[in-house]
């Protein structure tokens, strides 16, 4: 055997050998570490594999809730494509006549980054859009967007067009627009939406409110047909109030004037206006004067019509009848005020010739008889010093003074001090013809038992009755004779108050309300009129309330009365016919 033969056997012999009870030892041991070794270090590897696995996935999962808890990112204007299609429920009048409705259109869209020559982009818009602001236009193409609106709600003819002109890198997308077929008819009422179909106003925004946006916000509605919202207004009366109402501010140079025609026994306006008004199909050019709804969401000291609060005070108070009389031979002179009846008659006045002669010294005194709190607890009573409640959202809050004074509350009895709002006030004066129940106006369908369940009983009916009669002794024989419609037997009480300017009274400068009921024998309709800042033909503000308002109820009865089912009544009973041969 070779030396180096020799060499490898006592290497493996070596490598190889045990101890005396058969154990290795040596080599058998060495062989034994490395193998441990291997498996630890496996062991290790897949711990670091598991571990990394688990830190990799913990930063996802908390990534995700981070973006999850994040407010929403806008990244660009445009909106779903069922976003862009939902739909809104129709408006209708209490016969079904369309107020607003949705109608298909499409808008126009550019992606930035496909367009080639921007300039010449805007170039071929500008020859079909006329009034495009090119400008604008060429900002948001030179932009480093994706999207970007160009036009929304574009007319078929200015689609058609602009496909002709063969532009690259510009769209189309459907959308519903809000329609309104009456323009201004109903526009305080109905109210409008913005670009995105939106409620901004009336009652769009009511809907709006009652869960729509909510359905919306979260991408719950469709473009499937909506159940119509059905409104208690009657679009002919409607068309009549809105006619008198703008014809009254070009007759009178007034600044503005309203009118409503309010339902005693259920609450329900059948129709309202105020101006100057606005087309809800393009509400900006309207401006803010258009938008402002002078007769729920302006408050005017309302003058003497405020004069038959307190005599309904009076008599409800029990501290006088009809019989009564008071002292108006003398101003009364308060806190350095001296309070004098513009036509002062000069002698002891009736309760009904306080009514019919509008003394300020005859009311001041029933306000006294009642006393301060009193005086305070019954217009809360009559909800003329709260904000109204209503489906329309434009409600104003009336202001009253912080602390009220005697000299408060004889100014107050004949209106002034305390500014309302013409709606709520003739809310009020519903209450005085119909028994004595105040109830909620509403501008949504109410019958005569729904109305029983939100009405509340403010008054006696005794007085109630009591003023039925001073109601229509003064449109006979007081200042309401111009409100007179033949037949209709016509009641009310005018105001002409003077309006503050800087602090101070000024006397050119009125505002004229007419509140009144019809029929008489059986009140069923409340309406009142206003005008402010009237002038005559000589362009001073002497126009009165029996001149300007109370004309505007007269056109409005004389022509809504039949719409309302209204019978005229001719003769002493009632029983005489008109005949026409």
């Amino acid at each position: 055997m070779s030396f180096l033969s020799r060499v490898m056997v006592v290497k493996r012999r070596a490598h190889f050998s045990s101890d005396r009870k058969g154990r290795s030892v040596a080599g058998g041991a060495a062989f034994e570490g490395t193998r441990k070794k291997k498996s630890s270090q496996a062991r290790n590897r897949v711990g670091l594999l598991i571990a990394g696995f688990a830190v990799f996935y913990v930063v996802i999962g908390g990534r995700l809730v981070q973006y999850g808890m994040a407010q929403p990112e806008i990244t660009s204007s445009i909106l779903p494509a069922d976003r862009l299609m939902a739909s809104r429920p129709d408006i209708v009048d209490r016969n079904g006549a369309i107020l607003a409705t949705d109608i298909r259109t499409v808008s126009l869209f550019a992606e930035p980054h496909k367009i080639v020559d921007a300039d010449e982009v805007v170039e071929k818009l500008s020859t079909v859009l006329t009034d495009l602001d090119a400008k604008s236009i060429y900002s948001k193409l030179k932009s480093n967007s994706r999207f970007q609106w160009l036009r929304r709600q574009l007319t078929p003819k200015q689609q058609s067009q602009i496909l002709a002109l063969g532009i690259p890198g510009i769209g189309f997308r459907p959308e519903k627009r809000r329609f309104y077929p009456g323009g201004r008819t109903a526009a305080h009422i109905v109210g409008y939406v913005n670009i995105d179909n939106r409620g901004v106003a009336g009652m769009e925004r009511y809907i709006d409110s009652q869960g729509l946006a909510d359905l919306a916000s979260v991408g719950m509605t469709s473009n499937q047909p909506l159940e119509p919202v059905k409104l208690s207004i009657d679009l002919r009366v409607q068309a009549i109030v809105q006619d008198v109402v703008s014809a009254s501010m070009g007759k009178y140079h007034s600044i503005g004037a309203g009118a409503v025609v309010f339902d005693v026994h259920t609450g329900e306006i059948l129709g309202m206006a105020s101006a100057p008004d606005f087309d809800p199909n393009d509400p900006a050019a309207g401006g803010e004067e258009g938008w402002f709804n002078r007769m729920s969401n302006g408050t005017f000291e309302m003058g003497s019509t405020f004069k038959s609060f307190t005599l309904a005070m009076g008599l409800d108070d029990g501290k006088m009848n009809l019989n009564s009389t008071f002292d108006a031979r003398f101003p009364i002179r308060i806190g350095g005020f001296t309070i004098k009846d513009f036509h002062g008659k000069g002698r002891v006045l009736s309760v009904p010739e306080i009514f019919q002669y509008s003394s300020n010294i005859g009311t001041a005194k029933i306000a006294d008889a009642v006393g301060i709190e009193g005086h305070k607890e019954f217009l809360t009573r009559l909800g003329l010093l709260s904000r109204m409640k209503t489906e329309l959202p434009e409600v104003a809050m009336p202001s009253q003074p912080r602390q009220w004074k005697k000299i408060n509350s004889i100014t107050i009895s004949f209106g002034h001090g305390v500014s309302t709002t013409p709606l709520q006030t003739a809310v009020a004066g519903a209450a005085l013809v119909n028994g004595g129940k105040l109830i909620e106006p509403t501008f949504l369908p109410r019958t005569q038992e729904q109305a029983d369940l939100v009405a509340a009983q403010v008054l006696k009916p005794t007085t109630s009755r009591d003023m039925r009669y001073l109601f229509e002794w003064n449109g006979a024989n007081g200042s309401g004779r111009n409100a007179r419609v033949p037949g209709f037997d016509v009641g009310g009480k005018t105001g002409t108050a003077d309006k503050v300017v800087n602090g101070r009274y000024a006397h050119d400068k009125n505002f004229n309300a007419f509140l009144s009921a019809f029929p008489m024998d059986d009140p069923r309709y409340v309406v009142l009129s206003f005008s402010d800042e009237p002038k005559t033909d000589k362009g001073n503000g002497a126009a009165l309330a029996a001149t300007s308002a109370a004309p505007m109820v007269k056109e409005i009865i004389s022509r809504s009365a039949p719409i309302l089912g209204v019978k005229p009544k001719f003769g002493n009973d009632g029983s005489a016919l008109l005949v026409s041969y």
